[in-house]
Order: C-alpha cells, then structure tokens, then sequence
C-alpha cells in the first residue's frame, strides 16, 4: 500500500509500495500492467506464481482496486497478503498477522470496506510515531528522520525477506519465524541483523 505520484515516493506511507518494488526488482517482475487502477504483474516469487499488486488511488481509496483485482481473477481474500506502514510499531519492526482491527489505518480500513471483512494478511513495517511536534498526517507523508533512515531501508529488505518467507513455508511458518524474531530482538535476546 501506499501513495501514487512522485512527491510520495520514500515517504513512510510508502513502505508498502518500496517493498513491491524491491520484491518486484529481485524477482524481474515488471508492474506495467495498468488495468484496475493498478501498476501490477505477475511472475514467480519463492517458487509461487505471484502477482505483485500497486494501487493507484490515493490510500484511502485502496480498497476499490484490490477489490476489482481479486474479483477479476476469482483470488480468495485468504491469498491476499497486505504489505503496509504501521504506526504503533517503532521505525524498523516488523509483524506479521492475520486479521484484526484497522488500527486507524486509512488503506486498511478501505480494503476491510471493499473486502466486506478484515481478515486477510498483513505485513506492517514500523514506522513510528512523530517526535517533533508533527502532526500524523504530515508525518506519514514525509521521508523517515535521517537518525531512521538506515532502519527503515533495513526494514524493506527484511519485508522482502518475510514476503518470500510466506510464499515458501506459509502464514503461520512466517509468522513464527519473524514475529518469534522480531520480540527476541526487543528483549535484546538476539542482535539487530539476525535470523528472521
């Protein structure tokens, strides 16, 4: 998820888009084509025909794109993994989950809107919260603090890596690799940089 348009692009808000398009680098899949509002397309990704989705409204809107996609193509929701910034986790974790709450997530709460439920998968990468008397809005859409940004770029290439991880083994298999990981990280229990 994320916003369409050059002044948005390496802006928190756009943490989903960079980890498509590093997916996307990777795995030479081109996103040209452009039908549903979309820059998308399709090609192998952890041994799995995968389509890489971009949509192109604004991120408010995101739901109706992601909506017409899976219903062209007849793809349950349950296939459907959603890479998306995340404010209540600090700049540079990551989780994985299935389900829940919007979490004042605009983009999420437009795909809950258009899906008719919240109950597909998500990526959230941490982004944080302002420090500098900012408001949210104006947080989201700028680029991380410079103290942040090597974090951040960290944190995309392990989206990429978590991505691969649950086209390989699956949700819950990811979900015990980098979740169990990233709290281990927390409690200073494994360094920065370690497995998963």
């Amino acid at each position: 998820m994320g916003n369409p348009g050059k002044p948005y692009e390496g802006t928190r808000h756009n943490a989903g888009f960079l980890t498509v398009d590093e997916l996307a680098r990777k795995f030479s899949i081109s996103l040209a084509e452009k039908k549903f509002k979309a820059r998308w397309g399709v090609g192998e990704v952890g041994g799995t025909r995968t389509a890489l989705f971009e949509p192109l409204a604004f991120m408010n809107r995101s739901g109706e794109p992601v909506g017409a996609f899976l219903r062209y193509f007849g793809a349950p929701t349950d296939r459907l993994l959603v890479v998306h910034d995340d404010l209540d986790l600090p700049c540079g974790r990551i989780r994985l989950v299935r389900g829940g709450g919007a979490g004042g997530h605009r983009g999420v709460l437009s795909l809950v809107e258009h899906l008719g439920h919240g109950s597909f998968a998500r990526l959230k990468l941490g982004i944080g919260r302002p420090v500098h008397g900012e408001s949210v809005e104006a947080f989201v859409l700028n680029a991380p603090y410079p103290g942040e940004r090597a974090a951040f770029q960290e944190m995309i290439h392990r989206g990429v890596e978590v991505v691969v991880s649950v086209l390989e083994i699956g949700l819950e298999g990811a979900m015990n690799r980098f979740n169990a990981s990233t709290r281990k990280n927390r409690e200073g229990e494994a360094p920065p940089g370690g497995e998963g």
